[in-house]
């Protein structure tokens, strides 16, 4: 742990107004951001093909999607979560499916008994999770999958992962399976895999979801916070009350309670 008055939380959300929301969000709540952008998004063109159904699992595809002059016409459209629902709205469509779980999982969940023998179209990142495609095609479904965007790792990213080798992070928010995997390549580049490993174990770590979560496990990542709302502001309050929770007290005294 750092020691600092105010936990510092390293985030890693992508480098564009997402990433001034969350510095802003964490500020809010009492901590002192560590941006550090693990993703970058360079838009390949292409619009989602004509389909009875599509399917969008980010706001990044929706805007890139409406950017570029595409509708939905008569489709049914899915959206992962509140916040793809609103960027649809926002541009005008209408949201028809939003799952109660935020994921692909929950996806095929609310969309199982719909597409039997449809064809659906999945508007996604070159990252999407095979959970979405595999269960919408075992449901019936004639999937296509259109790459809106592929994620790349910015150059220069990984000073978040020098600060947790030095042991100067109180905590660190992943948001996604893909965040996860660039801070630890950030870190082997630099050499200081292993003690960034170490260092982030030291602090608390937050996953927004389990699929997250199951990443940074099967990196040798211990996983402390993973919110029941797949939402950056629900992970932000959870991890910021978690590393004010292990703040050492005001004579250097570990004050969490023993487990």
């Amino acid at each position: 742990m750092s020691g600092d008055a105010d936990p510092r939380v390293a985030v890693f959300r992508p480098d564009d107004e997402r990433i001034d929301e969350a510095v802003d969000l964490l500020s809010s709540l009492g901590a002192t951001p560590v941006p550090d952008p693990m993703l970058a998004v360079e838009p390949t063109g292409a619009t989602p093909v004509a389909a009875s159904h599509v399917v969008f699992t980010s706001k990044t595809g929706v805007e890139l999607a409406a950017t570029a002059g595409w509708d939905p016409g008569d489709a049914t459209l899915a959206a992962i979560g509140p916040a793809t629902a609103a960027a649809a709205r926002d541009v005008g469509w209408t949201v028809d499916v939003v799952p109660s779980e935020y994921s692909s999982a929950g996806l095929v969940t609310a969309l199982r008994d719909r597409v039997d023998g449809e064809v659906v179209t999945v508007a996604r990142s070159d990252h999407g999770s095979d959970v979405l495609i595999d269960g919408l095609r075992d449901a019936g479904a004639d999937v296509v999958e259109t790459v809106l965007y592929r994620l790349t790792r910015p150059e220069g990213a990984g000073e978040s992962a020098e600060h947790a080798a030095d042991g100067t992070l109180d905590a660190v928010a992943f948001t996604s399976s893909l965040t996860v995997e660039h801070f630890l390549a950030a870190a082997a580049e630099r050499g200081i895999r292993s003690a960034a490993v170490d260092g982030v174990n030291d602090a608390v770590v937050g996953a927004i979801g389990s699929p997250t979560a199951r990443t940074a496990a099967d990196h040798g990542i211990d996983v402390d916070v993973v919110p029941d709302a797949a939402e950056f502001e629900a992970l932000a309050t959870r991890v910021v009350a978690a590393a004010d929770d292990r703040a050492p007290g005001p004579n250097g005294i570990d004050e969490r309670l023993p487990e």
